[in-house]
């Protein structure tokens, strides 16, 4: 899944590429997804309304629809938002609030028909927590899945439909972001398909004291550990790197 960035305030290519070419880049680079937000959810990131949210998406999503059926994911938690991508050829949604900011985002997924990414979070998003505690880690976010699954079947959202995102990076310090990682199998028991989204993040610039354009490594390290621990879908900024990378990676754990 490579990611699409079309705010101008995201943490690390926020304002550095024309979304459109960079959505057909990727696609040439090998992307099986493309996942296109216009709300911005790095730390301090301020939250925008449905109409700037629709005035930034809509447009790439419309030109790569065009002149290309890779698939589309709308990285969104606004239902209109939603919505409309969807009515214009998106094929699924990266809810990063997991419907706790918009239920009615749950019936839009159920209209369509569409997969959806729940991803766990602490608290809020925006804020983040800015000294996040768990009591255990592990079955709080298990308590945080069993719960969504709830909220997805008041709406007639079928369990099938979902795949779970961790949230590496939301409400974690770095030793949560590294326990999940490392044992990042332990949601395999919900028989959901992961996501894993380590790429460039704040915990790999605080092992190595790096900026996140030089995380590159970082993020590889993190990505093997989570396809090994049963990762389907990694979401990632350097396409090309990572289709080779885990091209290689599919092959030894073929044999």
């Amino acid at each position: 899944m490579g990611v699409v960035n079309t705010t101008p305030d995201s943490f690390y290519d926020g304002g550095r590429y024309d979304p459109l070419a960079h959505g057909f880049q990727l696609i040439e680079e090998g992307a099986d997804i493309l996942d296109i937000g216009g709300q911005s959810t790095r730390p301090g990131a301020q939250p925008i309304g449905d109409e700037e949210e629709l005035r930034r998406v809509l447009p790439v999503l419309r030109d790569i629809r065009k002149q290309s059926n890779v698939w589309i994911s709308i990285d969104t938690f606004h239902a209109e938002v939603a919505n409309q991508c969807l009515n214009e050829g998106a094929d699924m949604i990266n809810d990063v609030s997991s419907f706790r900011e918009d239920f009615t985002l749950a019936q839009v997924v159920v209209k369509h028909d569409v997969p959806v990414v729940c991803m766990h979070f602490l608290k809020s998003i925006h804020p983040m927590p800015a000294d996040p505690h768990y009591d255990n880690l592990f079955a709080d976010i298990k308590t945080f899945f069993y719960e969504t699954f709830l909220i997805a079947e008041k709406a007639g959202c079928s369990k099938e439909q979902i795949i779970l995102d961790p949230g590496i990076g939301f409400g974690k310090k770095l030793e949560h972001n590294l326990k999940i990682i490392r044992e990042l199998s332990f949601l395999q028991e919900f028989g959901c398909p992961i996501l894993a989204g380590p790429s460039r993040k704040s915990f790999i610039g605080k092992i190595g004291g790096l900026p996140p354009e030089e995380r590159l490594e970082g993020t590889a390290a993190a990505a093997g550990v989570c396809i090994a621990q049963g990762a389907h879908i990694l979401r990632v900024h350097d396409v090309q790197f990572f289709r080779r990378y885990c091209d290689v990676l599919d092959a030894i754990f073929a044999i």
